[in-house]
């Protein structure tokens, strides 16, 4: 049965009650698409992991990212906060080899000053540039995919209304270059994109809002039931909710002293 023919209390019930652990986004296929970045953050990752000798991920999620390398170097750990995510990255990454750690994602980070030769992270909610400097040896690279400026703002606006510009300026790739500099490290590397995004049914929406929870902070489906209710009934009549996802790429090397 198509999502179209089902009625607004069922998919928003289904999507209500799924599981949102981890980074997988796979229970979205079909009912949502997203452009992905042209730089091809996983392949690029995976070439920087098979010439590292130690290496970090931090904020890993459920490892997905990180399992999906097609080689990891001799060391190899990732720290995570979630508790669901901690045990699901543990499960996936363990029997390759790697080592998972819970950590508040907080600085200090848990390891020694000069400790890897490669950090990576994927859409990392805060970025301690300080500490990923402090354990980053001489000439070792920082090298993440984050979300940039006003990402998917049509939704979280459909939801919280016009936000300020400070709001929308927010993770700004500039931003990210000077408090990287400002830290110590050189930037070798930063490119930005816009991505169209499509929602195709109001379970979509439900469980993406669900998933990434700062997009709209105090979401649940009792709050914001009647909202979702318009929100159905637009997509049942223009067939999606377009916004726009915002991405950039940035990697930044330790100087050699």
């Amino acid at each position: 049965m198509g999502e179209a023919s089902r009625t607004f209390d069922d998919l928003v019930a289904e999507a209500a009650a799924v599981s949102v652990a981890g980074w997988d986004f796979s229970w979205l296929d079909g009912r949502a698409t997203e452009e992905r970045p042209s730089w091809g953050y996983q392949r690029a990752m995976s070439g920087r992991l098979a010439r590292a000798s130690a290496a970090l991920d931090i904020q890993t999620g459920g490892g997905e990212v990180l399992a999906a390398a097609e080689k990891l170097p001799p060391v190899m750990v990732a720290t995570e906060s979630w508790p669901p995510n901690v045990a699901k990255a543990t499960a996936l990454l363990h029997p390759l080899g790697a080592a998972v750690v819970a950590d508040a994602d907080e600085p200090p980070l848990p390891f020694a000053d000069a400790a890897f030769d490669l950090v990576t992270s994927r859409h990392p909610v805060t970025v301690w540039w300080e500490d990923i400097a402090r354990v980053l040896r001489p000439g070792g690279t920082y090298f993440s995919q984050q979300v940039g400026p006003a990402s998917v703002f049509e939704l979280v606006e459909y939801f919280l209304g016009p936000q300020p510009e400070s709001v929308r300026r927010a993770r700004h790739p500039e931003d990210a270059r000077r408090d990287a500099e400002a830290a110590g490290l050189e930037v070798v590397d930063l490119r930005a994109e816009s991505l169209r995004t499509e929602f195709f049914d109001i379970g979509a929406v439900v469980y993406f809002l669900r998933k990434v929870i700062w997009m709209v902070p105090d979401f649940s489906v009792d709050r914001y039931r009647e909202r979702l209710r318009e929100l159905d009934e637009l997509i049942r009549r223009e067939g999606a909710f377009v916004a726009q996802t915002t991405r950039f790429l940035i990697e930044a090397r330790k100087p050699v002293a």
